[in-house]
């Protein structure tokens, strides 16, 4: 008969493999194992023991390579590994290992206990267990001192307003993804003020890895923050002003607190539309910086995108320097502020506005665009009988979405180049149609000041291939070299008016 005080004191662990040592864990720490999974995100600013995140039925999983814990040298992740999830604290944090091993039953005098002396840094192994009469050795991790999440508090705050959310639905809200270092982000788009192409920096005595240097924005110097450099992704080899800039490369203009900052990107990707409940926490295993992670968009179309809280990208000094520094050392230009009252004095109201190529640029209010994606043909299915400009249906998230190619719709020639199309998504009351455009270009506030009635030799019914004779108004914007362009605003709503009468059977 076996002994009843030591089976009630018998303790269970699951054991798993990384090369040739065999580890265990409480089995009560145990959520599941899963494979490892297709996609993998590499989140900036972790260290380097961290494989990267996946999402898994709603949440985010941190990803622990265990080998790198012991050896920073260790091999990254295969396809072949396999991950546990862990519930420490109410956080998942996923282990990496190579191999499943087996529940072990374990009696207390299998079991031996590691302790460290004060001031010594305790290591990630608790302890041993001696198995076939000593033959076989596990060791015991420690889940406590291997997983240090340092922002728990913050992702249980977050997970309990995401369930207050589920029940009661939050509204819609839009950000602006942009890529750096590989890896995409957002801001909110109240955040943003505008996005700019790269104009010739100003070299500024604050200069340095983060700060490249400095831009005339409406009268004022502002600061241009390397956001790669920020994220470690990339430092410079050159200052800023003697870099040249890729023709994707952004400035993107934020307002965090009382200042105004610039932020040089790789690219501006998408407007994403999304409510408050999908907005994910990220459990993070790093100090640095881990306010800025607001947490993350997983959109199946765009994959997961890093959403961030601008207002805690920097520490207060950081803002200060950077408003302070530039502000003392270079004085607004008076005769640019000047010039700004006088306009503001008689402005009334602004609109933010989506500029766009399709042959030549134009400009959308940015309140008419529900969201921007990728062009991406593979996802768009053509139904038969329908008419030549129409691209086909998309599948966005549950919604079908009519695309269609505004190229053929105003007889111009197909688009050679797509890798930088996007689709403008609008939709007005169960209508939703997706329009292709060459590119999306930059995002800017005009005063309505700057809104006029078109020129009637702009809306000639008999021009071919120009969308300019169906806008009946244009905006002038400032290029960087003092000159003016007009732009033909893009209406919507009449497009849509047109698409409904030509498309009766996809109406109904």
């Amino acid at each position: 008969m076996p002994d009843a005080s030591a089976t009630s004191v018998t303790e269970l662990f699951g054991s798993f493999v990384l090369g040739e040592d065999e580890f265990a864990l409480p089995a009560s720490c145990f959520r599941e194992v899963v494979n490892y999974p297709d996609k993998m995100t590499t989140l900036p600013l972790s260290p380097k023991f961290l494989e990267g995140i996946f999402t898994l039925r709603g949440s985010v999983i941190p990803v622990v390579n265990l080998g790198r814990v012991f050896d920073a040298s260790a091999r990254s992740a295969l396809p072949t590994d396999k991950i546990a999830i862990l519930d420490y604290q109410g956080v998942l944090v996923g282990i990496l290992f190579h191999a499943t091993g087996e529940i072990l039953r374990v009696r207390p005098e299998q079991r031996s206990t590691l302790t460290y002396n004060d001031g010594d840094q305790g290591g990630v192994v608790a302890g041993t267990i001696l198995l076939n009469h000593g033959a076989r050795l596990v060791q015991v991790l420690d889940p406590d001192a291997l997983i240090r999440i340092e922002n728990v508090p913050q992702v249980l705050a977050l997970q309990s307003a995401d369930r207050l959310a589920r029940r009661t639905h939050g509204e819609r809200r839009q950000c602006v993804s942009f890529c750096v270092g590989g890896s995409a982000f957002a801001f909110e788009m109240s955040a943003i003020q505008e996005i700019i192409r790269v104009p010739e920096l100003q070299a500024s005595v604050l200069n340095s890895a983060l700060c490249l240097g400095r831009i005339n924005f409406r009268g004022s110097p502002v600061a241009v923050v390397d956001f790669a450099t920020l994220l470690n992704a990339a430092t410079p080899s050159v200052a800023g002003a003697e870099r040249s800039f890729g023709a994707d490369q952004r400035i993107i203009v934020a307002r965090i607190d009382d200042a105004t900052i610039g932020f040089l990107v790789d690219s501006v990707n998408n407007i994403v539309n999304f409510y408050s409940e999908e907005v994910m926490p990220i459990p993070l295993l790093s100090k640095t910086r881990t306010g800025m992670f607001g947490g993350c968009l997983s959109k199946p179309d765009l994959g997961d995108i890093f959403f961030l809280d601008h207002q805690q990208i920097f520490s207060s000094n950081e803002i200060k320097e950077m408003r302070s520094g530039h502000a003392n050392l270079y004085p607004k230009d008076e005769e640019v502020l000047n010039k700004l009252q006088r306009q503001d004095a008689r402005r009334g109201q602004r609109k933010v506005y989506i500029t766009f190529a399709l042959e030549n640029s134009y400009a959308v209010e940015i309140k008419q665009v529900r969201e921007i994606i990728d062009f991406t043909s593979g996802e768009i299915t053509r139904p038969p009988g329908v008419p030549a400009f129409m691209y086909g249906m998309l599948n966005l998230r549950q919604q079908m979405v009519s695309v269609v190619d505004l190229r053929s719709l105003y007889g111009m020639a197909p688009l050679q180049d797509t890798s930088k199309a996007k689709i403008l998504v609008v939709d007005r009351g169960d209508e939703c149609y997706g329009l292709m455009v060459d590119a999306v270009e930059n995002i800017m506030t005009i005063e309505d000041s700057r809104r006029f009635g078109a020129p009637k030799m702009m809306r000639n019914p008999n021009a071919q291939g120009d969308p300019r004779t169906e806008m009946d108004e244009v905006i002038n914007i400032d290029n960087d070299d003092g000159s003016q362009t007009t732009l033909s605003v893009f209406q919507c709503d009449r497009l849509i008016e047109r698409l409904s009468r030509e498309m009766p059977a996809l109406a109904a």
